[in-house]
């Protein structure tokens, strides 16, 4: 009777042992199936972000990081253009005019989802250097109202709540504001924005565009921008606080 009792209590501890192996294995699998997925990066904006080329500094950044299979950036930039090509709701702060297009956003994001087809997507970060226009139509006081609109845009589109934000703050072209009424404005709505949240960041460009501060930037200053764009990128997708700027007291 010891020895039949022994083998039965044997017999339902190999079973609870095979059972929980078989949980285990699911919740392994269903781990890594979680886990999988590229890392898509959309970059967009105006002609600060139409100079930069990905390949130069960004793409190498990410792809060192993340691996090449893992790794998808699309970008459609267009110099000259303000934030309401982007914004569909996009208001002025007063009077119905000019009014948005939001037709770039649909060129950007057709290329998006062509990128996306038949991909399974682990995180989505969306990089914008964009603003000298608003700033020069003194656009300045909605800004930070249609960055967090054009925000929301991808990410009702996409599905996802969790798209991480980089920022490129406008130069210090016109500290000054003689050229264009509302660059410190603009800057302070980008910072503003980008401090709002824990999936957001900013980059600053204030030495990249050489002595003379220029409107545009130096063939170095591109390469540098696009290695901060990714260094904040991968911050931010590895959950890390970004480290406060340099010019973060401008």
């Amino acid at each position: 009777m010891r020895s039949l009792g022994h083998s039965k209590t044997k017999g339902i501890t190999t079973k609870i042992l095979f059972i929980a192996g078989l949980v285990a294995l699911s919740l392994t699998l269903h781990g890594n199936a979680e886990e999988s997925g590229k890392h898509l990066f959309i970059l967009s904006g105006q002609s600060n972000m139409e100079a930069l080329d990905p390949n130069a500094s960004f793409t190498p950044a990410v792809i060192e990081k993340f691996g090449n299979d893992n790794v998808i950036v699309v970008k459609d930039a267009l110099s000259g253009q303000p934030i309401r090509r982007w914004y569909k709701n996009w208001k002025p702060a007063k009077g119905n005019e000019p009014k948005a297009t939001g037709d770039l956003y649909d060129r950007l994001m057709t290329k998006v989802k062509a990128a996306m087809e038949n991909q399974r997507i682990k995180t989505v970060t969306f990089v914008w250097m964009q603003g000298e226009s608003d700033a020069m139509e003194k656009h300045g006081a909605v800004y930070a109202a249609s960055l967090r609109g054009l925000i929301a845009q991808p990410q009702k589109d996409l599905g996802r709540s969790d798209i991480n934000i980089v920022i490129g703050r406008i130069s210090d072209y016109d500290m000054s504001n003689k050229t264009f009424p509302d660059w410190t404005m603009v800057r302070e709505a980008q910072v503003e924005v980008a401090k709002s949240n824990h999936r957001y960041a900013w980059v600053d460009t204030d030495d990249l565009n050489g002595a003379k501060n220029a409107l545009h930037y130096n063939p170095e200053g591109y390469k540098t921008l696009g290695k901060r764009f990714a260094e904040k990128a991968i911050g931010l997708i590895n959950n890390k606080p970004s480290k406060p700027e340099a010019g973060d007291s401008k």
